[in-house]
Parts: structure tokens; C-alpha cells; sequence
């Protein structure tokens, strides 16, 4: 894909009105500092157009979860998310092996997202995804070395749209950081929290 059309991928000039507003609003949004959001190369056969993002939750120097957020975009509407909006996503962080054998595990991550988005006030439909806890033992040259267990997020939603067609993207980015902080074990942002940055702003099509 030449850079013209990946430029309407992922919000330039030539992408529909209602697309670009989105990824301006995502580009725009005021996220907690421990959040450390870029572009990432979006995913090219999911929809017409795509943008995504890449998050770390950051203490120190330690990564604590990661993630990724893609934004698609169908101006025809899609049956299955009925609407012309759809976010996907991919939550990861390790657990600690108390809460990695709590059996309630799976449905607890899953009520951290719906719970998210319903903090914020945010009106979505069509949710589906996938809690998978994975563990890990080492042997042989690599026995020493602990075990460890792995909690992963796989979801999407559809983001009611608003005036002109176009969903609140900044708020949704702004719950899935909440998710991921969630996830990573920190405290919840509070509502007149000020420590928030600004997501750089792209500068270019990213290489693929």
C-alpha cells in the first residue's frame, strides 16, 4: 500500500469526514501520564479504513501491562457490529499467582471493561471477546527462573455514534486506559485528576 492510501487509512485528508474526526479525537485525547500511547500500523483487511494505537503502563522502569486499540471504520455499516464503527482490542498483563488462581479471574477482567466504559457514561453495543489466563514453568536450562501466569483481553464494541455521525473516541480511549491502569494494579484516575498528557501527534505514515 503506497503512502496516499495509507494516508486515507488512518485519518488523512482524502478518508470520510466522520473517520478523520474520530482519529483527530483519538490524536487530541488527555491520558494519565503511566499510560505511554503511539500509533502503530493499523491492520489492513479488518475495514475500509483503520488507525491503532499501542499502549505500555509504565511505573518506573517497568512495564507493567501492554495493549493495542484499533479503530475501524466501514462507511456501508457492518451487520455484525451494527453500526460503521468498531473498536478491537488486545489487553496483556502478568499476575500475581494469588490473583492468577482465583477462579473468578475471567469474569472479573471482563466486568473491568464493561465497567470502564460505564464509568465514563459511554453508550455502546455489540460487545464480544475473550479472558484467556496462561501460565508458564520453566525447565531444564531455564529452571531457574519462576513461573509466571498471564492475563490476556481480546474485545470489541461498537461506539455509539453522535453528532455527525462520528462516536466520542477520545472518551473510549480514555476507559481503555483506564482498563489497562486497572489491569497493571493501579489506582484509579480520579475525576478531577490533573496529571494527564496529550497523545503525540503522528507526524507521518508509519513503515510497514
Amino acid at each position: 500500500m503506497d503512502e496516499a492510501n495509507e494516508g486515507e487509512r488512518d485519518g488523512g485528508r482524502s478518508a470520510p469526514l466522520p473517520f478523520r474526526a474520530a482519529v483527530d479525537a483519538l490524536r487530541a485525547a488527555r491520558l494519565r501520564p503511566q499510560v505511554e500511547v503511539d500509533p502503530t500500523p493499523a491492520p489492513k483487511r479488518l475495514a475500509p479504513y483503520a488507525y491503532a494505537l499501542e499502549a505500555t503502563v509504565v511505573d518506573g522502569e517497568q512495564d507493567l501491562a501492554d495493549g493495542r486499540l484499533v479503530l475501524l471504520h466501514d462507511p456501508d455499516g457492518h451487520d455484525a457490529w451494527r453500526g460503521t464503527f468498531r473498536l478491537v482490542t488486545l489487553v496483556r498483563a502478568d499476575l500475581e499467582p494469588e490473583m492468577a488462581a482465583d477462579p473468578l479471574l475471567p469474569e472479573v477482567c471482563w466486568s473491568w471493561l464493561t465497567g470502564a466504559l460505564q464509568a465514563r457514561g459511554l453508550a455502546y453495543g455489540e460487545p464480544s471477546g475473550t479472558v484467556t489466563r496462561a501460565g508458564s514453568h520453566y525447565f531444564g536450562g531455564l529452571a531457574e527462573r519462576p513461573a509466571n501466569s498471564q492475563i490476556e483481553i481480546r474485545a470489541s464494541w461498537t461506539p455509539r455514534e453522535g453528532l455527525g455521525g462520528v462516536p466520542d473516541t477520545a472518551a473510549h480511549l480514555a476507559s481503555w486506559c483506564d482498563l489497562l491502569a486497572q489491569v497493571a494494579g493501579l489506582p484509579p484516575a480520579g475525576p478531577g485528576d490533573a496529571s494527564v498528557v496529550t497523545l503525540p501527534q503522528r507526524r507521518g505514515p508509519q513503515p510497514r
